[in-house]
């Protein structure tokens, strides 16, 4: 069994097509989504087809983000959507017709079932960030789902390892600090969709066009997987690297982009 935990998608459906392409997840996989699917990017619409699709062959946790919170708050509470549409919400609204009441029930019912948190025995799964001394389930929805980290926060009294996204890193790097990973990788932005193997921490990332990107040795490794059967995890973890592999500096750049 598999499990990846997948930054903020914003939008980006191609990144995430590429990216469910390249895991291929099976029926006992999992992929763990950190919240933020719509606004900013070009397809939210997309991204919620295929998320939902996803799920019809692998199990998938979809947690809330703060961009899920605007839209239901205007769907479902009468908010004024101005604030949202500045948010990144127009993009949204486009990807549906220029409509709300286009938005199809399948994709209202995902909206509402979308969970505030994910926790097992060793990790914790949360949009945006935590207060070290609380509880995951008694944290404010500030930090919940809000709050950029300026400064991030200690270890988790739990002392299991938390990741978030919300707070974009611009470099496309993700921010592994050990107690916590941050795996917002700035997609909609010029950076990266990333999906981090909770198991090996290693990473897939993609850009908003689709492109992957290659890291030679994650390569092989697919190649192995792929055509021999070899169990790619366990060839990893034998293998010596100098540093753990969020970001490859042989990693092939986009077509048209200098390296």
């Amino acid at each position: 069994m598999s499990r990846y935990v997948i930054g903020d998608v914003h939008g980006c459906s191609k990144a995430l097509d590429a990216l469910a392409e390249e895991l291929s997840p099976g029926r006992d996989d999992l992929l763990i989504f950190l919240g933020d699917f719509i606004d900013r990017g070009p397809d939210s619409r997309g991204v919620i087809d295929r998320v939902i699709e996803l799920s019809r062959r692998t199990r998938v946790v979809s947690l809330r983000g703060n961009h899920e919170i605007m839209l239901m708050g205007v769907v479902f509470g009468g908010l004024d959507p101005g604030w949202w549409k500045q948010s990144g919400g127009q993009s949204t609204l486009a990807s549906y017709g220029g409509s709300l009441n286009r938005i199809p029930d399948s994709h209202l019912d995902f909206f509402r079932g979308l969970r505030s948190h994910h926790e097992t025995d060793d990790e914790i799964f949360v949009h945006a960030g935590y207060v070290p001394d609380v509880a995951i389930e008694q944290t404010d929805d500030a930090n919940r789902y809000w709050n950029h980290q300026t400064v991030w926060p200690g270890p988790h009294i739990s002392g299991k390892r938390v990741y978030l996204g919300h707070t974009p890193q611009p470099s496309g790097e993700v921010l592994d600090l050990g107690h916590l990973a941050c795996i917002d990788t700035y997609c909609f932005g010029g950076g990266w969709l990333t999906a981090m193997d909770l198991d090996s921490h290693q990473v897939v990332q993609a850009s908003r066009h689709g492109h992957l990107r290659r890291v030679p040795m994650l390569v092989m490794l697919s190649w192995l997987k792929r055509n021999l059967g070899y169990p790619a995890k366990r060839m990893a973890g034998r293998l010596t690297m100098s540093r753990r592999i969020t970001v490859a500096d042989e990693a092939v750049s986009e077509p048209g982009q200098p390296g």
